[in-house]
């Protein structure tokens, strides 16, 4: 057993090699252009490697080899039995190899590498066991009707299934779409994001050696717009399945427009409430969990809290509790144990949050942080920052940050922060901490969120649907619900 706080990962950092190259057909190759992009760990600038830059050409070979394994049914026609036995390995296999698959999200997009090995990997073998498991316990089903008359619904895999995914959790978005999509039968060309592509490439090869066909999980790596945009528009893909930003997913709704109508399910972004009433009980937790709703994963989490909606008679006691716990969160080395905040992804991202937080100086009171800082003189880091007074027209209230900042502003009564936490475009989660059990059912059933979380903060599992109202999208991730976007009905109806 691995002593992860005491694990060298500088010196096993080192040593890792980068897969950089597409993976199609069951084995790497290069981008027909011969084109690259490179990769850079964002906590030092480095360049980790060159990967290969998937054009239209390379999306169309990486289609055609998807179509043929779902046609021949090397995979789409194997047993149940048979295809949970694969992902079930392939479950151990990224358990085996969790030391590199946490470096390798680590180093690619910031995160601390202690958070990718205790929560990312696990968490991802975790789903690939549950949908494996899943397999042989979905039923089809028998309709009702008349005598002489027998109605069978059956569901039955798409086919080929185009997942994109974003860097701010690398292997684990990966997860989400390709478990219950190989569990259901289907083939899928995953493009991960073009900042964070090493653990994908490295799980199309550990799916190989569990036992997946050839073909069956292809890889292209290459910028949105170029292979993004060619997976979209490709009249072979039966769906699309995208985590990503708003206005990125209504580009796939018009691509499946422009195309062949493929369905397209989307997670898109948040501006997610947490509301907390002066009658909870424990605001220490309330403010511990707060911090971390926001402060986690440097806060790049598409169902961050960063709204923070307190009562006004608690307000200046809970905010100074908030101010103290953003100063345990330091940005550090990623690879360092003891950090607590790790590196945004990139540059451009960093002066994107940097942005926002010009701006709330000058519309909102600075509590704590908003300050760009160096790591040993190098990287993409930004000190956790909250901002009071925080107006409901404010961009700070309004534009998915993605980054370690939290708006915070105060309410008088129950309807009002019930009004505040729905005055956004977006629906994907939101947080509610009473010690109340009819307000808690009360303020529940009234804001328009896929996930409500009730004295805890964005409460997920692969038992329960991950997903959003309004513009933070269409479809749900994880649970059973899953193989819905997987699938498609057929009913056969025999007359005797």
């Amino acid at each position: 057993m691995v002593d992860l706080a005491r694990h060298d990962w500088t010196k096993e950092a080192a040593a890792i090699r980068f897969r950089d190259k597409a993976f199609i057909g069951g084995k790497p190759v290069e981008a027909l252009s011969g084109e690259t992009f490179d990769c850079i760990n964002p906590a030092t600038g480095g360049l980790l490697a060159k990967v290969a830059a998937c054009g239209e050409a390379d999306v169309d070979r990486a289609v055609k080899s998807a179509r043929a394994a779902f046609e021949d049914g090397r995979w789409s026609g194997k047993s149940p039995a048979d295809r949970k036995a694969v992902l079930l390995k392939l479950a151990d296999l990224i358990r085996a190899n969790m030391i590199e698959l946490a470096l390798l999200d680590s180093l690619d997009m910031g995160k601390l590498v202690m958070d990718a090995a205790t929560v990312d990997v696990p968490g991802s073998a975790a789903i690939f066991q549950w949908y494996a498991e899943a397999i042989d316990k979905v039923y089809d089903e028998v309709a009702p009707t008349g005598p002489g008359n027998l109605a069978i619904v059956r569901r039955e895999p798409l086919g080929v299934v185009g997942a994109v995914v974003p860097w701010n959790f690398p292997l684990d978005m990966a997860t989400w779409k390709c478990a219950p999509a190989l569990a259901m039968g289907n083939s899928v060309v995953l493009k991960p994001a073009e900042q964070s592509p090493l653990s994908a490439l490295r799980l199309a090869e550990l799916a190989v050696e569990a036992g997946l066909p050839d073909g069956v999980l292809n890889v292209v790596p290459g910028l949105g717009e170029v292979t993004g945009r060619a997976l979209g528009l490709h009249p072979d893909v039966d769906c699309i399945t995208f985590t990503g930003s708003t206005q990125v997913g209504k580009y796939f709704l018009g691509y499946s427009a422009q195309s062949n109508m493929k369905q397209v399910w989307l997670e898109c972004g948040g501006k997610s409430p947490n509301l907390i009433f002066a009658d909870c009980e424990d605001l220490d937790a309330a403010a511990d969990m707060a911090a971390f709703g926001i402060f986690f994963n440097q806060g790049e989490i598409c169902s961050a809290n960063s709204r923070l909606l307190v009562e006004r008679s608690i307000a200046d006691a809970f905010l100074e509790k908030m101010a103290e716990r953003a100063r345990r969160y330091t940005p550090g080395n990623p690879l360092d144990p003891k950090s607590s905040m790790g590196a945004i992804v990139d540059e451009g991202q960093t002066a994107r949050i940097m942005s926002f937080i010009e701006h709330g100086r000058k519309t909102s009171r600075l509590v704590s942080g908003g300050e760009q800082v160096r790591v040993d003189g190098k990287g993409c880091f930004v000190q956790p920052t909250i901002f009071a007074d925080v107006d409901a027209d404010d961009r700070l209230s309004r534009e998915e940050i993605f980054g370690p900042v939290l708006a915070v502003s105060t309410f008088d009564s129950e309807g009002e922060a019930i009004a505040r936490a729905n005055d956004t475009i977006y629906g994907l989660a939101a947080s509610v901490w009473t010690s109340n059990l009819s307000r808690a059912h009360r303020v529940s059933e009234k804001l328009r969120a896929g996930t409500v979380s009730v004295n805890t903060v964005d409460a997920l599992s692969p038992m329960t649907p991950f997903g959003g109202f309004k513009q933070s999208g269409i479809g749900r991730d994880l649970s059973l619900h899953a193989f819905d976007k997987f699938s498609g009905l057929k009913t056969t109806w025999i007359k005797y």
